[in-house]
């Protein structure tokens, strides 16, 4: 099959310098993953088909909505970016896709209280498209209610070309302390997470459900628990569409907790350990001096049918081996 040529675009803030590539280039020809600057956000394809936006300018943080799963079925939930029938308009902060945290030094930009931080989008340092994979990396700046810069964030999402009955995504997160030593709090109000479609919960009108993770657990047994990785599935229209997501073995305290909840949260926090394991307060802070970093490496598993139907243990396995 003709494959066109990867196609980098590399801003430099430093420089001034905006590369785009033309909405007008898209179309169902395009064998790969073709991402689109579009007004405030970045439009995703695979192979011509919608998978998802990028959404960075003038919001409380940047994040990933819709995201359209496996057959064309969306996995997330439309509210508060819109709304469809049989969605809980709970929590405001679960914003589809994202990363976000309750506690960095004494700070919230978990929630979009009145006291909540916010997430800055500062600039792109790569936007790839190309027949194997499209990638976004993007530096953001935590800012404090008060104005104050707390630290920056490095984010690099790798979406995979897969066959159209699954969708695969990398998302590797670097924290920066870059503006003084960080504390990364101890609490369950965090941190990769995905807010999923109504009838994939366990519970509510129209949820029918299931979560299933790597130790054999289930259902609301998961919450709170270490894994490698855990599953989220259940029916979307008239399949079922599952959610798994893969915490890398060099991560830090890996295998992560799992803050993952009836209604459709699901998010690996490796901090809120008094939470989840009624430990004291503070247990769970995770310092990082000032100039380090340090990263976590997460990878989405979107698949048809249950774990086992899709053969999560086998795909997480694939997944440890990469670096």
């Amino acid at each position: 099959m003709f494959q066109r040529s990867i196609v980098t675009l590399v801003l430099l803030a430093a420089l001034g310098a905006v590369s785009t590539l033309s909405t007008a280039d898209a179309d169902s020809s395009w064998h790969g993953v073709r991402i689109l600057p579009d007004k405030g956000k970045l439009r995703i394809e695979i192979n011509g088909e919608f998978f998802s936006n990028y959404i960075y300018e003038d919001v409380t943080r940047p994040f990933l909505h819709p995201v359209i799963g496996p057959a064309k079925l969306p996995v997330t939930r439309n509210w508060p970016m819109g709304f469809k029938e049989g969605e809980a308009k709970d929590h405001p902060h679960h914003r589809s896709f994202w990363y976000a945290h309750g506690e960095i030094n004494g700070y919230d930009f978990w929630s979009e209280s009145d006291q909540a931080g916010t997430t800055q989008h500062i600039y792109f340092k790569e936007i790839t498209s190309g027949p194997d994979f499209g990638k976004i990396v993007s530096l953001n700046e935590l800012v404090a209610k008060d104005g104050s810069v707390v630290g920056t964030d490095t984010r690099e999402i790798t979406i995979h070309n897969r066959p159209s009955s699954e969708r695969v995504i990398d998302f590797n997160i670097t924290i920066h302390a870059s503006h003084g030593g960080l504390v990364l709090g101890d609490t369950k109000e965090g941190s990769m997470a995905i807010r999923l479609a109504p009838t994939m919960r366990l519970k509510g009108a129209v949820g029918q459900g299931h979560i299933i993770n790597s130790e054999g657990q289930s259902d609301d047994e998961t919450w709170g628990k270490r894994a490698k990785w855990v599953d989220y599935y259940g029916p979307v229209q008239d399949q079922t569409v599952g959610v798994a997501i893969f915490d890398h073995p060099e991560n830090p305290r890996h295998p992560t907790w799992w803050h993952v909840r009836n209604y459709g949260l699901f998010a690996a926090n490796p901090f809120g350990i008094h939470d989840f394991e009624r430990k004291r307060k503070g247990v769970g802070d995770y310092p990082v001096t000032e100039g380090a970093n340090v990263t976590w490496k997460y990878r989405f598993f979107m698949h048809l049918g249950d774990e086992r139907a899709a053969d999560v243990a086998t795909r997480y396995d694939e997944f440890a081996r990469t670096r």
